[in-house]
């Protein structure tokens, strides 16, 4: 499918880590840190085991591969990303151009599997102010299951299916899709099933189709 071939939606669900935010650096960092403590690499296949998962599926992972206790490791991860994305995450590229332009023509939101306190240092860090956001501890499952979808949507006042959901990990787009939203993927690392699959968010062809939007919002 093509962007043309995707309705027009009443309303726009972005993820945030991956996706708005350059934050998978910082996780990195704090991942690598946390398994040499414990003596362990930290490659491209344990980044695999994590990535787009909550952080305290992120910190089950851990410490299983560690030894660490669940909680110390989630502890551990949430105290060391915040204190890294703080100081060093940025926007990714058109992340800041695609939320102005969308948020201007359709109500838009963010579905995090972050929890909200480090949602929203990310979210600060970036300058991005959304009206509606919904975090991982905020809702009963995180990604990949449907939760933060439905409930971004219902904040929203849509229907799934008249929604769109931006996201850049697997766990992220298999709960848009078992939400029912139509799904735009910008994979971070390796291409998943999507409507709509895009190298970048500064895609000329994305903002072109935005621009042909309808306004409602």
């Amino acid at each position: 499918m093509t962007l043309g071939n995707l309705r027009p939606p009443r309303a726009v669900v972005f993820d945030c880590d991956g996706l708005l935010m350059d934050t998978e650096p910082c996780w990195t960092i704090a991942e690598t840190e946390l398994f040499a403590r414990y003596g362990l690499p930290f490659g491209p296949e344990q980044k695999a085991l994590v990535i787009g998962k909550s952080v305290e599926q992120a910190g089950q992972v851990i410490a299983s591969l560690t030894g660490a206790s669940a909680a110390e490791a989630t502890d551990d991860l949430v105290r060391a990303v915040t204190e890294i994305v703080a100081a060093k995450a940025e926007p990714l590229p058109g992340a800041v151009e695609l939320v102005a332009r969308v948020s201007a023509l359709v109500p838009v939101a963010v579905a995090s599997n972050s929890v909200r306190s480090m949602l929203d240092v990310a979210l600060g860090r970036g300058g991005f102010s959304f009206e509606v956001s919904v975090a991982a501890d905020e809702v009963a499952s995180p990604k990949p299951a449907p939760d933060l979808y439905l409930e971004a949507c219902r904040r929203l006042g849509v229907s799934p299916a008249s929604a769109l959901a931006f996201e850049d990990s697997p766990t992220g787009g298999r709960s848009a899709q078992a939400a029912g939203v139509p799904l735009i993927a910008v994979p971070t690392l390796h291409a998943f099933p999507a409507d709509v699959v895009l190298g970048s968010l500064t895609d000329p062809e994305l903002l072109d189709w935005v621009a042909t939007w309808p306004a409602t919002s």
